[in-house]
């Protein structure tokens, strides 16, 4: 039953690498790559390592992806200040 668990992990954590990369909306590529980190941090406890899953869940997951949010909204409200009036996109 453990193999099915890992089988699942394994292709999660692929999925969610796979959409971060590809993904067009940099909200959302955030989001996957927070995701990505908390599967990591389940694989490695999975693979009996509890202070790297640790580590990977506050710093990888937390840290860094609250720290890229704050960058896309940063960026984001640069481009709108940019934009000339009447011009969305």
């Amino acid at each position: 039953m453990s193999w099915l668990l890992d089988g699942l992990l394994i292709v999660s954590l692929l999925v969610t690498a796979v959409a971060a990369l590809l993904s067009r909306d940099l909200f959302r590529a955030v989001v996957m790559f927070m995701a990505f980190g908390l599967l990591m941090a389940l694989a490695w406890v999975r693979l009996q390592a509890p202070d790297i899953a640790l580590a990977e869940a506050a710093i990888g997951a937390g840290l860094t992806g609250v720290l890229l949010l704050d960058a896309v909204s940063h960026f984001q409200r640069g481009r709108l200040r940019e934009q000339p009036p009447g011009e969305e996109g």
